[in-house]
């Protein structure tokens, strides 16, 4: 009997809530670039003590999200090369990750949410719901990026898909990005339909192209001289 016995679900630690808690903020655009973010208002405001907050404002600065002048900790601005670095890191990660993919869903039942959050997206669309939009976008993503069994690599993409998460809130809102965007998701999911590797990549490849152009037009950084 006593060995039928499950351990416990451990809560998250608490840096660990305080970390997820700030990066989703990142994400939706609640915190905005020069911000200045301090140990202590922040940690006020969530009700914990500075140590986990320190500890979470010290993970993102590693990961890029953040940047310190010493006294606190602010979201960087992006310049040109910053964001060509960050694409030219995704075009390695997120074609190879949709081929792989492609290997498992010609099954309906595995791409289910795929195809669910495509329909959200085509509705969303065809409603000129920019909200309802960016949320059926973010769940397509999550759909197939769940389905990459190489999870180092979805760790990655996270990582470097989350510099340009707070400025596609803004992009998203553009009716014509709209357009281009469900475009580049009509292609994918077919490839993934078709279970055809090759081709899922070269749509990513198609999408992410598109997706860099217009966050370097939305942010003006094509006229950087």
């Amino acid at each position: 009997m006593v060995t039928s016995i499950k351990p416990l679900q451990r809560p998250l630690a608490l840096g660990d809530q305080v970390y997820q808690t700030l990066r989703g903020h990142l994400r939706d655009g609640t915190i905005v670039s020069g911000q200045p973010l301090q140990e202590v208002q922040l940690a006020e405001k969530l009700g914990v003590s500075r140590t986990p907050v320190r500890e979470a404002l010290t993970r993102l600065a590693s990961e890029g999200l953040l940047a310190s002048d010493g006294r606190s900790f602010v979201v960087p601005a992006l310049t040109l090369q910053d964001v060509d670095d960050i694409y030219e890191v995704r075009f390695l990660l997120e074609p190879a990750a949709v081929s792989r993919v492609a290997e498992l869903t010609t099954d309906p039942s595995v791409r289910a949410t795929i195809d669910e959050a495509l329909a959200d997206a085509e509705a969303a669309y065809r409603a000129k719901d920019a909200d309802a939009f960016r949320e059926a976008n973010i769940r397509f993503r999550n759909a197939w990026k769940d389905l990459v069994p190489n999870r180092r690599m979805v760790k990655a993409i996270e990582q470097y898909a989350d510099h340009m998460m707070r400025i596609r809130a803004l992009t998203l809102g553009d009716a014509k990005v709209r357009g281009i965007v469900i475009k580049g998701l009509r292609r994918i999911a077919e490839a993934l339909a078709a279970g055809d590797g090759e081709a899922a990549a070269a749509a990513m490849r198609d999408h992410l192209g598109e997706a860099k152009r217009c966050f370097i037009a939305a942010t003006g950084l094509d006229k950087e001289s």
